[in-house]
């Protein structure tokens, strides 16, 4: 393979962790309210006292903003590049976000289900399962307050519990010593086949929801899993694979591009720094001598976003900065690492939805000589990048910055 400016590209994606309300944001919405007074990074930062020195260290104050980061100055000599990237897509979803940031446009948004799925999917699903559906949950519902309201009558009945978000997601919440994981895997995967492209319910992903213990201590478990629909196109992970490159995930990224262009996966994370704990086995493969590392930490979006904790959140963030220099040790001379986001979920916003933000890149290398602020891009950017610094095609959007990371 032909030399290339860094051997290795290390991707983590904060899920969810936006900076700021983009232009179109308006246009986006909580249930009534428009996203365009959203701003994770920024209203966490006013709710909570971050404290997140590495982070400012590589340049996070840097990034251009209206408003400064409450706690976070700006780095006169900063160790990094940062700025931040618009989404293009139509759409403020995980897939959308994570697909249009390996190089694909989502033109038309995924359908989404407000007022519930409608009752012949939910009659296939009863059929293949052999288990009723609840119909009172099937709509959008938190999903920690979904079994708590309906997960006493689950451990009676045995049935199914079917909700929605936002989201073009359909979720399955089942206790797991009333509904052992093989069987909620199992109807998941029916559920995926009968949404697929060409269906009249297409689906972004279904999404197997377990959880244990008693009423009123009702917990979700780590053994969730993603059905997501194959991408759309070929994206840059494709075209590293097929040129023979290492292409490494850790947590939901297998799920999220139904394992195309992955050629090895660390598993699913039990939490964030588990999900560190992977990337940072993943480094010191053998075999990693150059290629992608891809990471998604869902604490953020999951945990915290969801559920309007900014303080939980605020902890996330800190935990994962405690992190870097250990992150950093491990890169050899020609790595980069690029921190991101995939769209934003301002824990201080109404609703509980995702948010239209823009999503912040933070890079950092051993071998930059001049680190300081890339342009405001777009999300796409960072595959375009990738794929020139590997020398393979870019996917259809996004423009490289690779020169510019001197």
């Amino acid at each position: 393979m032909s030399h290339q400016k860094f051997s290795r590209v290390h991707l983590i994606v904060m899920d969810s962790l936006g900076i700021g309300a983009a232009p179109d944001a308006n246009h986006f919405f909580n249930g009534k309210v428009p996203d365009d007074g959203a701003d994770t990074w920024g209203h966490i930062a006013d709710a909570v006292d971050l404290h997140v020195p590495n982070f400012t260290k590589i340049g996070l104050g840097n990034i251009p903003r209206s408003k400064a980061l409450r706690g976070i100055p700006q780095e006169e000599a900063p160790l990094g590049y940062v700025t931040k990237l618009q989404e293009v897509s139509d759409g403020k979803d995980t897939m959308t976000g994570h697909w249009e940031i390996m190089g694909l446009d989502i033109k038309t948004p995924f359908p989404t289900y407000p007022e519930g799925f409608p009752e012949e999917l939910l009659k296939k699903i009863e059929d293949f399962s052999g288990r009723k559906v609840m119909r009172e949950p099937n709509k959008p519902y938190s999903g920690t307050a979904v079994i708590d309201d309906f997960g006493p009558r689950q451990m009676e009945t045995g049935e199914l519990i079917i909700y929605t978000s936002a989201d073009p997601v359909l979720q399955i919440a089942a206790h797991e010593d009333v509904i052992p994981l093989d069987e909620l895997y199992k109807i998941c995967e029916y559920v995926r086949e009968i949404t697929n492209v060409g269906s009249e319910w297409l689906l972004g992903r279904i999404i197997a929801r377990p959880y244990i213990g008693q009423v009123g201590s009702f917990e979700r478990t780590a053994n969730r899993r993603d059905y997501a629909l194959k991408p759309f196109g070929p994206t840059v992970l494709n075209h590293l694979d097929e040129a023979g490159f290492p292409v490494i995930s850790v947590g939901k990224i297998h799920d999220i591009y139904d394992g195309q262009g992955i050629n090895k996966d660390m598993g699913h994370n039990q939490n964030d720094m588990d999900g560190v704990n992977r990337m940072l086995k993943a480094m010191a493969l053998p075999e990693f001598q150059e290629g992608l590392l891809f990471v998604n930490l869902v604490d953020f979006d999951a945990k915290y976003g969801h559920r309007r904790n900014p303080e939980g959140y605020a902890k996330a963030i800190e935990d994962l900065d405690g992190r870097l220099p250990e992150i950093m040790a491990a890169m050899n001379d020609d790595d980069v690492l690029m921190i991101t986001a995939d769209h934003g979920n301002d824990p201080t916003h109404v609703g509980t939805d995702h948010t239209r933000e823009y999503i912040p890149l933070i890079t950092f290398s051993k071998a930059y000589q001049n680190p300081g602020v890339l342009p405001v891009g777009h999300f796409a950017d960072i595959s375009a990048t990738i794929a020139e610094n590997f020398k393979v095609a870019k996917g259809d959007i996004g423009e490289s910055f690779l020169d510019k990371l001197v």
